[in-house]
Order: structure tokens, then sequence, then C-alpha cells
């Protein structure tokens, strides 16, 4: 079963890669965007073949590992 796990920063949380990433899309004439905040997308093979134990698995990875609980989020999606 493949998963998605989306990594964010929380909201409040400084992006300094964000902003520069936002002056860079300035300098290259992107307008129209008002802020951009960064963040990790993890593609994920895992053997369980039920959904549910295949969460639980999922969301240890992430709170072991893929995601900083302190300053970051996570979701995880199954794609289909």
């Amino acid at each position: 079963m493949k998963a998605r796990v989306i990594v964010t920063l929380k909201s409040g949380i400084l992006d300094p890669q964000g902003k520069a990433i936002e002056g860079a899309l300035k300098t290259l004439d992107v307008f129209g965007i008002d802020s951009v905040r960064q963040g990790k997308v993890f593609e994920i093979e895992l053997a369980e073949e039920d959904r549910a134990k295949a969460e639980a698995v999922a969301k240890q990875a992430c709170e072991k590992l893929l995601a900083n609980l302190v300053i970051e989020n996570y979701r995880i999606e199954f794609p289909e």
C-alpha cells in the first residue's frame, strides 16, 4: 500500500526558505504570489495491506522521524 506524507511548518513558525523562494520568484518576474511556505513530501510503500494498520505504521514513522512535532504538522494520504 502506498502512502503520501505531507509535512508542513506550523503556523507562526518562521520559514526562511519559503521567504527565499518568494523573493526568488519575484526576481524571476513571477508576480501575484502573496507568500510561500515550504514543506516536505514523502512517498512511502508500506508492507501492510490493511488500511488502519498501514496508517498506524505511517503515523509512527511521522512521529518518530519524518516530522518534528514541535514545529511541524503532518498529514497522511492514501492515493488510489
